[in-house]
């Protein structure tokens, strides 16, 4: 699909099959081209929202840098965009595989080899993009995402910077400096760099910051700068404060170490003639053939549901009409397959066997718990309360609102913290009450009621069912005349 065909793409072009993505003013739609029935992401943004919101900048330079890094294999690709009354539409490579952030938070942490050969393949994308003058300023596991052979395509542009255009940054001399650094601040809190966080002229070592986190992240699972809130993590990057765990690989931690650098010009690359040739020459990558980098490692079990090709279903039209909108987002509230149900009904409980609720526990039992409760990295969020259960749920803003993964943790007390598994920042908690309610909507959506606001919640395993008993029997437990 070249981008400069004679005739413009409209959405009747394709059929949208579903949505995998949400923004706060853009949706991402898995899509087929009907004529050749090849897979896309469209990104549709809405113009009305990005014009009130003042977004535009945003958009354009999205667009402007994908569409200079088209001649690289390690970024998704900008195939067409075109418009229409209400929104724009960007056509898009379609990550099979997702985030690799998702992979992290599944696997824990990856060995060593994977993590050579992502950085490897990071550093080359880091390469490409120095040599179009392109500035990510917001590089983090979320952005970066799996091709179906399990390469890397960077994305989300929106915060990138084109060095020769005007410079939007505010200086830190700046005489009204606070605000409008809350105003122009870019990145992610726990991937920004020193500079960034003072106001300074954005250079191409913003991203050999974000670079060297990225690494540490994939061999420990979890980010070097944490702390309860932005303002602490910021404090910790100021400071250059985070540590190194026990058994880290020497040759690893010291690439690290020359890359986490607080003065920009003195991290590794900064200077190279030729860029970032000191990287490569790094005793890290000694079994890198930079040539060919070679296969790379399937971070999956085997169990890719989205292995083969897809199918039209029967009766889809092509195009995005307000009717079939409609439908995707009710396919999001869906049940799942019949084997998925069955995989998850509840072992059949003899008649004998006394049930036991999820609070019924003696007070050794939770003293011996508590014990070994001491060594888990979640521990430090729920104030030494006892988790009695936790899992990953995507938490929305509304039925059809922007998803976010949170690790909630559901504790005596009552508490239902709610954490965020890529930064280890506690996010907030749901208020306990006896007006508390839960309802689900089927075995992945389940809301949860108080008297202020209702939570929207998803399971992306199929374990609605047992959060909203597992709430409920703690709701029972500190209000039982109530419930």
């Amino acid at each position: 699909m070249p981008q400069n065909e004679d005739r413009k793409k409209v959405p009747k072009d394709f059929y949208f099959l579903k949505i995998v993505g949400e923004g706060s003013f853009s949706t991402v739609y898995l899509a087929l081209e009907a004529e050749s029935k090849k897979e896309y992401a469209i990104k549709v943004l809405k113009k009305r929202q990005i014009i009130r919101e003042n977004k535009m900048e945003y958009v354009n330079r999205e667009k402007k840098s994908l569409l200079k890094l088209g001649g690289s294999k390690y970024f998704v690709h900008l195939y067409a965009t075109f418009q229409d009354s209400e929104h724009l539409y960007f056509v898009l490579s379609y990550a099979r595989n997702g985030e690799l952030l998702n992979h992290l938070i599944r696997h824990k942490s990856f060995c060593l080899e994977w993590v050579e050969f992502y950085a490897a393949e990071l550093l080359l994308a880091l390469e490409y993009m120095k040599s179009k003058h392109i500035i990510h300023r917001d590089l983090k596991p979320e952005n970066i995402l799996f091709d179906r052979n399990w390469h890397i395509l960077v994305t989300d542009f929106g915060s990138s910077k084109i060095i020769g255009e005007d410079d939007t940054v505010q200086q830190p001399n700046d005489s009204n400096n606070c605000r409008r650094r809350k105003n122009s601040f870019v990145g992610t809190a726990q991937y920004v760099s020193p500079e960034v966080l003072h106001g300074e002229k954005p250079s191409y070592s913003a991203d050999l910051w974000a670079f060297g986190c990225i690494i540490y992240q994939m061999i420990v699972g979890q980010t070097p700068f944490r702390a309860g809130s932005e303002y602490l993590i910021f404090q910790k990057i100021t400071n250059l404060d985070y540590e190194f765990p026990e058994g880290f690989d020497e040759t690893a931690r010291d690439l690290v170490e020359k890359l986490i650098v607080i003065v920009p010009e003195n991290r590794l690359g900064a200077n190279d003639s030729t860029s970032y040739s000191s990287i490569r020459e790094h005793s890290f990558f000694k079994n890198t053939n930079w040539d060919d980098l070679g296969p790379a490692p399937a971070l999956s079990d085997g169990c890719d549901k989205d292995k083969d090709n897809f199918v039209i279903p029967n009766g889809l039209e092509p195009g995005l009409s307000d009717e079939i909108l409609a439908q995707l987002h009710l396919n999001m509230l869906s049940f799942p397959s019949e084997p998925e149900v069955v995989m998850h009904e509840p072992p059949v409980r003899k008649k004998s066997e006394p049930k036991r609720r999820l609070t019924d526990l003696t007070q050794e039992e939770i003293e011996e718990r508590l014990k070994l409760q001491k060594d888990d990295e979640y521990s430090s969020f729920v104030d030494g309360n006892l988790i009695l259960k936790r899992g990953i749920l995507e938490k929305k803003k509304g039925t059809f609102g922007f998803a976010r993964k949170r690790m909630f943790l559901l504790t005596f007390g009552p508490h239902l913290y709610y954490v965020d598994p890529s930064t280890m920042t506690l996010k907030g908690e749901v208020p306990f009450s006896e007006d508390m309610k839960t309802e689900a909507k089927n075995f992945k959506v389940f809301y949860v009621h108080t008297p202020n606001r209702i939570y929207y919640l998803e399971d992306p395993t199929g374990y609605a069912l047992e959060w909203c008993k597992a709430i409920d029997e703690v709701v029972t437990h500190y209000f039982p005349k109530k419930n």
